[in-house]
């Protein structure tokens, strides 16, 4: 499974960053980019994505994203292998609104996420990001 959530996540790399967008090689967010994933494993969306601004849930406070992401991965807290998804806290005090997938660990971790000036790219899992990661979940097993 996690072999097939790694290629699925790289056929992504290029697409143009585009808020709310999740379409392979057109446009895509962080958020798009999880659920075109998604697509491509198990054949439908995930689920009614509402429409959502830039800041997220930051005003209100709220982890708005974490509690989705626990609906439908398992939450896991052991040490990431390739086609973990990943959420970031992308400052100290604010809520978690940032998904990539982890495509690679030994000897150079490694994730994919897009994000807005740079689409889909695959970044090294340095310490900045890692401090950053406040979350680790599991994409389901697929039916045979």
């Amino acid at each position: 499974m996690t072999c097939d959530v790694v290629r699925a996540a790289r056929q992504w790399l290029g697409t143009p960053y585009h808020h709310q967008a999740s379409e392979k090689g057109v446009g895509a967010d962080c958020l798009g980019l999880v659920r075109g994933v998604w697509r491509e494993l198990y054949g439908a969306e995930t689920v009614p994505i509402p429409v959502y601004s830039a800041d997220w849930s930051e005003t209100a406070q709220e982890e708005r994203l974490w509690e989705a992401a626990r609906e439908l991965f398992r939450e896991v807290s052991r040490p990431p292998v390739p086609g973990d998804l990943v959420l970031f806290r992308m400052r100290r005090g604010t809520v978690a609104k940032h998904l990539g997938i982890i495509s690679g660990m030994q000897p150079d971790p490694c994730f994919i996420h897009t994000y807005q000036g740079h689409g889909v790219v695959e970044t090294p899992l340095s310490a900045p990001w890692s401090r950053r990661a406040v979350a680790l979940f599991e994409f389901p097993q697929r039916e045979a």
